[in-house]
């Protein structure tokens, strides 16, 4: 740039045009001190990152970085991740490459990082791929190692998504049962993609525990084991095309509800009650119209005897008139 600007200033000195050679010349100084510029005011941006990268054995070289910022991509975080995963001993599996592609891709880097070495201290098959598409899908695939770790307990039914605190079901003697079940459940990691979800799992278990209920022949087989309802809800695989697997089915609480059976007898001797008046009345109702079918036909009837009986004269008048019926002689 300083000899460029002094081969100007020797030329507007001396008076006298430059030649093409020295425009070229000082055309290409510029732009290559204007490059070197650019590049040295970016290399300032990432000298942090690539300095603490190349002190933690991550080898992210300054041009990749700021190639990184380049294609938007947040550099820190990349270089956070590929310590993590050096660290880990996972740099083969999590490579810089992949990371970016999962973040251009709208992915949760940390995340993904986080837990695959979750899942490599716990001994859990997991690679890049399956965890970025897990990622991808919406789901939180560090919350699914640790789920595969830990196991987690889900309410049946969940105070926070039903409406009804317990589970309702109907021995056969037709006594009302109201249960409430926790279920412990883990991460099946093989099926979390595609898999049904934690919903499914409290809706299975709910309409197993509801069925159970109902297939014993008393209620007090019910209140006597518990148990009971348990294993015949686990012998159904409920789990099954699930995200999880069922560890095991506890009924926390269960009591006694209304005598549906009873009602529903006393309900349906009052319909059977009202049947038989619908159908006394309806006898009485025909019997009255045949009543008084009989009365209208008897007044018919008695008014054809009188006229009848005003047809004698007549008949007796014509009678004496053709001389058939004579007045007898004393």
């Amino acid at each position: 740039m300083t000899a460029a600007t002094d081969a100007i200033l020797l030329a507007q000195a001396a008076d006298q045009p430059m030649s093409f050679g020295t425009v070229l010349f000082i055309s290409l100084a510029v732009i290559f001190g204007l490059i070197l510029l650019i590049f040295a005011v970016m290399f300032a941006t990432v000298a942090r990152l690539w300095f603490r990268a190349w002190m933690s054995g991550a080898s992210i070289g300054p041009v990749h970085l700021i190639v990184m910022k380049l294609k938007r991509i947040d550099p820190e975080k990349i270089v956070d991740c590929r310590i993590n995963a050096v660290q880990s001993g996972l740099a083969d599996e999590i490579t810089t490459a992949a990371m970016e592609s999962h973040m251009l891709a709208g992915g949760r880097v940390p995340e993904v990082v986080r837990a695959m070495i979750a899942a490599q201290r716990a001994q859990i098959a997991l690679d890049w791929d399956t965890a970025a598409a897990i990622d991808l899908a919406g789901r939180n695939v560090h919350e699914a190692v640790q789920t595969s770790v830990r196991t987690k307990v889900i309410d049946c039914p969940d105070p926070a998504r039903s409406s009804r605190p317990t589970l309702d079901g109907i021995a056969k003697d037709g006594i009302q049962l109201k249960a409430k079940a926790r279920v412990t459940v883990r991460t099946n990691i093989s099926q979390l993609i595609g898999g049904a979800t934690e919903e499914t799992v409290i809706a299975r278990v709910g309409e197993g525990i509801v069925s159970a209920i109902g297939s014993c022949d008393t209620h007090k087989d019910v209140l006597a084991n518990p148990m009971l309802i348990a294993k015949a809800v686990l012998a159904k695989g409920l789990d099954s095309q699930t995200a999880y697997e069922i560890v095991s089915i506890d009924i926390a609480d269960i009591d006694v509800g209304d005598n549906v059976g009873a009602r529903l007898q006393a309900d349906q001797a009052e319909a059977d009650m009202r049947i038989a008046r619908a159908h006394a009345e309806e006898r009485r109702a025909a019997a009255v119209a045949h009543e008084q079918e009989m009365r209208a036909l008897t007044q018919e009837n008695q008014a054809e005897v009188v006229l009848s009986e005003a047809e004698v004269p007549r008949a007796m008048a014509g009678a004496y008139r053709r001389g058939v019926l004579r007045k007898s002689e004393p």
